[in-house]
């Protein structure tokens, strides 16, 4: 079986807001907007969760040949990694539902400033203006970390 594809990618089937002219920034339209694609994104990752349960109890053989078993291993190895990054995913997701139940959703978490619909829709979870992250990248980048 193929390795299992990867989806910590938002999710890109959702058809992207276009906010009326001097519409209110994260007003109910736009959170529920942004919980619906969240919702999606998670359930896409429950489902790749229960399609790796089903294929590593379905699949595991006991092979005879010891380069069988050790391809096998590591399959099934590529797929817990990725299933334990889409763990702490679901964490990240689970999080920003929070946020936007406690309507603190949208603005960055060092300036304050609105994070953007498009930033959001491109990548919902983050807590970050564009500006607040390259900072933040090129502080890690000088620290080796």
């Amino acid at each position: 079986m193929p390795v299992a594809e990867q989806k910590t990618e938002a999710p890109k089937r959702f058809t992207p807001y276009e906010p009326a002219p001097g519409e209110e920034y994260m007003n109910d339209k736009q959170l529920e907007h942004f919980r619906q694609i969240l919702l999606g994104w998670k359930q896409d990752l429950m489902e790749e969760v229960d399609r790796t349960v089903r294929h590593l109890q379905e699949d595991a053989n006991n092979y005879a040949d010891p380069a069988d078993r050790a391809t096998q291993e590591e399959g099934f190895s590529l797929e817990l990694r990725t299933r334990d990054r889409e763990r702490k995913l679901l964490k990240k997701i689970n999080e920003t539902l929070e946020k936007i139940d406690e309507d603190d959703y949208g603005f960055c978490e060092a300036c304050g400033v609105e994070i953007g619909i498009r930033r959001l829709e491109a990548r919902p979870t983050a807590t970050l203006c564009v500006d607040c992250k390259t900072l933040a990248e090129l502080k890690e980048k000088q620290l080796g970390g």
